[in-house]
């Protein structure tokens, strides 16, 4: 019977560090209806743990490495399919990120460096928070720049009508 509970490879506080990371980091791209939202966010989380987590247990030499690497790759296809050309802008690159980061975070947990999992998602949430901030407040400044720009050559042009 206590096979049947056993969770040799895992262990309880790095899967639960993995899924709150995730949560928070999904939390707040569902706020701002962003892709990969709460339930993409926990998954990519717990699966860069997992996968991590299995290699160590399997072949605790170096494998887990080699395991990371093919994490960073196949999340950066996963990223890929997130990124969208609309109307000659580029649309989905933060979330392409997000996405990379967030398996760094499971990574971490998988590792057992659950500090570093914490530190690396309040670092990803305050860059995502204050890049927003700082953003909305770029674009103001801008929108005030150009009105003024186009009110000088308004100004420009009517003078110039009436010297003509």
């Amino acid at each position: 019977m206590n096979e049947f509970i056993d969770i040799t490879p895992f262990d309880i506080k790095s899967c639960l560090v993995a899924v709150l990371c995730g949560f928070l980091i999904g939390l707040e791209r569902e706020w701002y209806k962003k892709p990969a939202g709460i339930r993409t966010s926990i998954l990519v989380c717990i699966g860069a743990y997992t996968f991590i987590t299995i290699a160590k247990f399997l072949q605790p030499d170096d494998s887990a490495a080699r395991v990371l690497g093919q994490i960073v790759t196949g999340v950066g296809f996963l990223g890929a399919g997130l990124i969208i050309s609309e109307q000659g802008s580029i649309k989905g690159i933060t979330s392409a990120a997000t996405i990379w980061i967030l398996a760094a975070i499971g990574s971490l947990a998988g590792f057992g460096y659950l500090g570093g999992a914490i530190l690396i998602t309040l670092l990803t949430l305050f860059v995502l928070q204050m890049m927003t901030i700082v953003e909305i407040r770029l674009t103001k400044i801008r929108d005030e720049v150009d009105t003024k720009k186009n009110n000088r050559k308004r100004k420009k042009a009517v003078n110039k009508e009436k010297i003509e």
